[in-house]
């Protein structure tokens, strides 16, 4: 009995040592006593994505090529935040230009993942379409920007990307963009018959009217909007233009087209 107890604890002797000196090494205040104020803490911002030059390089050379291919339809290309790849092209190229990054061998831009609008009522082609592709095959990803007004319609996607059928009806619905030739253009989100485009800078953030639940009609009615309150007037300034450090276009490097440098020569 004392041979087996003995046994058993003749390998503890040898590991509760390395284990108090493991723990009074955690224990020790040695590091708290040398951190003074004095000592340097080193430049660390988390919510800063660092970037990659030679990402940026690789994103500018490829923008290249693509504008260099189609030098009809592509206006500008730029990095964003650097390592977001942006074509901004003209509206009529929207066809040719996807077609290129999903046919094209050396792009294979497959997958649509989504398509969004912004509206910018001081600009004189108010809407910005943004359309967001992905390269499974090289695992990379473009943005492709074009641009129109309340009365000029966009070339359908939807015969390159069966995906697009839904995102142009959402655009269609909330910013009030035509797109031609698609195979189903009504609302997606919005009720029947209901007027106006809720996403435009100009629809008021209350609406024109309300909805509830008539107990005598035993229906849903909808009504003129009535504020139970004094109306307050709201502007069209943005929350974020009240911090201007995040205004800016810093973050934003225009890459030089061949078009651009020889017109620059002359």
């Amino acid at each position: 009995m004392f041979s087996s107890i003995s046994r058993f604890t003749r390998p503890m002797r040898r590991v509760l040592p390395s284990l108090i000196a493991n723990n009074t090494k955690r224990l020790s205040t040695t590091p708290r006593i040398l951190a003074t104020a004095e000592t340097p803490k080193p430049d660390f911002k988390p919510t800063i994505r660092p970037t990659n030059e030679m990402k940026t390089a690789q994103l500018s050379e490829y923008g290249l090529f693509v504008a260099e291919c189609l030098p009809k339809y592509v206006q500008k290309v730029q990095i964003a935040l650097g390592d977001e790849l942006e074509i901004l092209i003209t509206p009529d190229g929207v066809i040719p230009v996807l077609s290129f990054l999903k046919d094209h061998h050396l792009a294979q831009f497959e997958s649509l993942v989504d398509i969004a609008g912004v509206d910018v009522p001081q600009r004189e082609f108010r809407f910005e379409i943004v359309y967001n592709l992905l390269s499974l095959r090289y695992n990379a990803r473009i943005r492709v920007k074009t641009y129109t007004d309340e009365l000029t319609p966009i070339d359908s996607a939807c015969d390159v990307y069966k995906a697009a059928n839904w995102y142009e009806r959402e655009i269609w619905d909330m910013y009030g963009v035509y797109f031609a030739n698609h195979p189903d253009l009504r609302r997606i989100l919005t009720d029947y018959g209901f007027e106006g485009h809720p996403f435009r800078k100009d629809f008021p953030l209350s609406g024109y009217v309300e909805v509830r639940y008539d107990d005598e009609c035993k229906r849903v009615v909808v009504e003129p909007l009535e504020l139970s309150q004094e109306f307050r007037k709201f502007d069209l300034v943005g929350p974020w233009e009240q911090f201007p450090a995040y205004t800016d276009n810093t973050s934003m490097q225009d890459v030089p087209l061949p078009a651009d440098a020889a017109a620059e020569k002359k």
